[in-house]
């Protein structure tokens, strides 16, 4: 009988800590909606980036990512990528920002990262605003072909010779 309550208070406290856990883990995470005015960008890929990442300017989440999609039809933004995001409406953008996509980490997720410019006039906030200088994200693995492929360019086989006195 004694065996029953001990697994029954300790089923109690594992449910406790869980629903502690809960609680923290929802006030931590950044999970609110920016309300604000929404501006689009086109890149030729997107590695990473998903509906809800962060927009972030200098590192502070200014806004997030509300969709993608892929320009299937021909012109000149075919196979783009438009990124549709909204941003507070606190913020107003050059038009000369520029808009790429960015890592947390090296292991961690993506986001979009916006370079305000210098520019005097700014992005239209009336839902009909564009960043129209975009970055794609440098992927690793490309990375790590080309340093193997410059390393082998570079080194040509052979040894240096020694002098002569």
């Amino acid at each position: 009988m004694g065996h029953n309550v001990f697994e029954t208070i300790l089923g109690a406290v594992v449910l406790a800590l869980a629903g502690l856990f809960l609680v923290f883990a929802q006030s931590t995470a950044d999970l609110n909606k920016v309300k604000g005015y929404t501006i689009t960008a086109n890149f030729p890929m997107v590695d990473g980036v998903k509906e809800g990442s962060d927009v972030k300017i200098n590192g502070v989440k200014v806004g997030s990512i509300e969709g993608l999609k892929l320009n299937t039809e021909p012109g000149d933004n075919q196979y783009l990528v438009t990124v549709e995001m909204t941003l507070a409406r606190s913020i107003q953008l050059p038009t000369d920002t520029i808009a790429l996509v960015s890592s947390e980490s090296l292991l961690g997720g993506k986001y979009l990262s916006l370079e305000p410019g210098v520019d005097e006039t700014m992005i239209k906030t009336d839902g009909t605003g564009r960043v129209t200088r975009t970055q794609a994200p440098m992927r690793l693995d490309d990375l790590i072909g080309q340093l193997i492929y410059s390393s082998k360019q570079g080194s040509t086989g052979k040894t240096a010779e020694p002098a002569h006195p």
